[in-house]
């Protein structure tokens, strides 16, 4: 079986292809960084090592790479034959690769391939194969697009597994947490005959997704934003300061309080998954730089993000939402100078309003929740 995988980064080989290598795959890395496809092409094989007491190592064989910016036919031709299609390149790329997608399914229609295959966007976002197959299908035809109702599907995937930032010699070389969870929608998916071990198929992903994101993700920003705020650089110096880890506890408790609510969660079980999240904050071996689990806040910011998302239903269902409201005060002020929207959101806060900026970035229609934000915001100063 083979796999194209676009993002041949930290996420792409430590769990999506360490995953994919482990069901027998092999993988096609795509990927823009020419030093990376060079050296996958050399070696064809690569080492993931898991960051926990004893370094495990697990070495990945049978991939070789393709420079999309270099080689696009060759992209092209390997999505023609492929078994199947994966990502994990950050939301925001999707739609520069849609295009190669799109050219890679006209070519499946063209050599009469009617193989069904999947598309699995493995992104930290609600409903990314949904959103990549928008994008494929901007640039298909309306005889290209009955193809592909047919014989393609882009089942929403819901993946965790935390990759800190990585020091190493080798650019191959990735060091991840051991635990992981990929869940794969399995009522959009067109060929469920290709099911991989390690990897949880559900007939709604939604709860796999929400509970993801408004614990994991929304834990993670927590610490970082909250750590920041308070002087620190890591997210392992971070959640040692029992203010911090007390910040992280009320936020997963109201994110928690929400998910329940929502999706009937077992209240026990709920905790249980909590309480591994913060142990996993906790890891030594994994802690991250905060200035990266922090970038690109007004992204983090949007209505339908990890903070304001969660915010907006528990203020419907009458539950408390204060820890996070607090945190987004933080939020607004995280001032990062090497990420670009940390600068830009910084830049707006002081040519606007604090009013104006919460509207903009956050795109809440309700005015009192807009009031409590600028009240959290201005608090913090």
């Amino acid at each position: 079986m083979n796999d194209v995988h676009f993002g041949a980064g930290n996420i792409g080989r430590g769990f999506i292809g360490e995953t994919l290598a482990d069901n027998g795959f092999t993988i096609t890395f795509v990927d823009v960084n020419e030093t990376v496809i060079d050296e996958i092409n050399k070696r064809g094989t690569y080492e993931v090592e898991l960051a926990a007491e004893g370094h495990k190592k697990i070495t990945v064989k049978g991939v070789n790479g393709i420079n999309n910016g270099k080689e696009p036919k060759k992209v092209v031709d390997a999505i023609a034959k492929t078994d199947l299609v994966t990502t994990a390149i950050g939301p925001k790329i999707l739609p520069f690769i849609a295009p190669l997608i799109a050219d890679g399914i006209k070519a499946r229609q063209k050599a009469n391939n009617t193989t069904k295959l999947d598309v699995i966007a493995c992104e930290n976002m609600i409903g990314g194969s949904q959103f990549l197959k928008g994008e494929v299908y901007k640039t298909l035809s309306d005889d290209d697009k009955k193809f592909a109702d047919e014989y393609i599907g882009f089942p929403n995937a819901a993946v965790d597994r935390i990759v800190p930032i990585q020091k190493h010699d080798d650019p191959l070389f990735v060091s991840v947490e051991p635990f992981k969870e990929w869940v794969v929608d399995e009522s959009q998916m067109k060929n469920p005959s290709i099911k991989l071990d390690g990897v949880e198929y559900a007939e709604s992903l939604d709860p796999f997704i929400e509970r993801k994101l408004f614990s994991v993700n929304t834990g993670h920003a927590t610490v970082a934003y909250t750590g920041k705020f308070n002087g620190y650089e890591t997210i392992g110096d971070a959640i040692k300061d029992e203010k911090v880890l007390n910040q992280l506890k009320g936020a997963l408790a109201e994110t928690g309080d929400l998910l329940i609510h929502k999706w009937n969660f077992d209240p026990a079980t709920h905790k249980a998954y909590q309480e591994k999240i913060i142990g996993r904050f906790q890891n030594p071996y994994i802690s991250d730089d905060i200035a990266r689990v922090g970038r690109t806040p007004i992204r983090k910011l949007g209505f339908d993000e990890r903070f304001i998302r969660p915010i907006r239903e528990l203020k419907e269902r009458g539950l408390d939402y204060s820890v996070l409201l607090d945190t987004v005060g933080m939020m607004l002020r995280f001032d990062e100078p090497a990420d670009d929207e940390s600068q830009k959101l910084q830049a707006l806060l002081k040519e606007k309003s604090v009013e104006e900026v919460v509207k903009e970035v956050t795109n809440l229609k309700d005015q009192d929740l807009i009031d409590e934000i600028v009240k959290s915001y201005n608090e913090k100063a």
